[in-house]
């Protein structure tokens, strides 16, 4: 089983000193979060999307690229890549770009987004969100597939004899799964073509989670992937931690109450027990996060989100070492204990090119130089 952590890229105020980082402290913390959360031995660092303010994270993938080259065994992930409203060339170029740049560290989760006004920015209709998110995705799959495309749908400009390049390193994509909160169109689309399914976890009551895993899972099953308990399925989750409960609990409390997210709403104690997030304890984390097998079954990666809300970077930090030399160990072991010998792993570069039968050369050459545009010549035979 996959842990990590997942950051949404908040700009928000420190309710206890009123201070509020700039986008370059919040974007240079987060590249200090991605590598301590490889050096206390986590699996994955996932980044979101948004293009609005309070959001800094515009821009994944070169941000992914930079954690990249600075570390050697994190998985590099997205928190959500938009499929809406970004245009599906330019995601399968970027991403198996990065695919390259990471050698092979990378995977990404689709989205729709939570920001409405994103559709009109990048001139596209709220209304289209659902059937943008199935045209788009099923062209990104054959762009990575295919070596030369033609296409035509009802949201972009047709292909004719189109090659995405580079092509995914060995021949194989990188592994999708689809984020969703409450649309079980995105779960179906995530159990059709058999990729994974990821519940942001975070704002709802377990019940919730529960029927939109079932679903996933049921469906999966009904195309022919597996065993539903087969299917690959991610939760998000939001902790604070530290020695003693009543300790975490009064530290966050002024975190949560002014949250953008959060504030203004149920108290604490009302969120902590209506929703995943846990403040307390290591020990509280734990169980906690164990418990939540007993609702979505075996699953594969389970992504913490700890940086949002303002918390300072010293405080996000000493969460992380909590996570790896107190939580995240004891999790590896119950639930590698509990899971049964059929229920698969988290898919990687390495276990996808070893379900391919091994890897290959993907590279496409043009038939004609790409300086002259004629093919079997030189540019000094031309220039002669």
């Amino acid at each position: 089983m996959q842990f990590g952590v997942f950051t949404v890229s908040d700009i928000t105020t420190d309710p206890t000193t009123g201070r509020t980082p700039s986008e370059g402290e919040r974007i240079k913390a987060v590249l200090t979060i991605a590598k301590k959360a490889e050096e206390v031995g986590l699996d994955v660092f996932a980044l979101g999307e948004h293009h609005n303010p309070p959001f800094f994270s515009s821009s994944p993938t070169t941000t992914l690229a930079y954690v990249a080259a600075q570390t050697s065994t994190l998985q590099l992930s997205t928190a959500t890549t938009l499929i809406t409203t970004n245009d599906p060339v330019k995601i399968a170029e970027d991403y198996a770009m990065l695919q390259h740049l990471a050698g092979g560290r990378v995977d990404l989760m689709m989205g729709r987004g939570n920001t409405g006004p994103v559709y009109p920015w990048f001139g596209k209709d709220i209304r289209d969100g659902i059937p943008l998110a199935v045209e788009n995705y099923q062209l990104l799959r054959r762009l990575w597939r295919e070596d030369v495309v033609n296409w035509e749908g009802q949201y972009r400009t047709p292909l004719q004899g189109f090659t995405s390049t580079p092509r995914p390193l060995d021949g194989v994509p990188p592994f999708v799964w689809h984020g969703s909160i409450r649309s079980p169109q995105i779960a179906e689309q995530a159990a059709y073509y058999g990729d994974g399914f990821f519940h942001n976890h975070i704002f709802w009551p377990k019940e919730h989670t529960q029927r939109m895993v079932e679903f996933y899972r049921r469906r999966f099953e009904h195309y022919g992937h597996g065993a539903a308990d087969q299917a690959i399925v991610g939760l998000g989750g939001q902790v604070f931690m530290r020695k003693n409960s009543q300790d975490a609990v009064r530290e966050f409390r002024p975190y949560f109450d002014n949250a953008p997210v959060y504030g203004h709403g149920p108290s604490l104690e009302d969120f902590s027990r209506e929703t995943p997030l846990t403040v307390g304890s290591p020990q509280q984390v734990i169980e906690r996060t164990l418990g939540f097998r007993d609702y979505v079954g075996d699953y594969q990666r389970q992504l913490f989100l700890i940086d949002h809300a303002g918390l300072p970077l010293k405080t996000v930090l000493e969460q992380l070492d909590v996570l790896g030399e107190e939580v995240v160990p004891v999790l590896r072991r119950e639930f590698a204990a509990l899971k049964p010998a059929h229920v698969p792993d988290a898919p990687t570069h390495a276990s996808l090119v070893a379900a391919a039968g091994g890897t290959k050369d993907s590279t496409v050459h043009a038939a004609a130089d790409s300086v002259t545009g004629q093919a079997g010549r030189t540019v000094e035979e031309v220039q002669a």
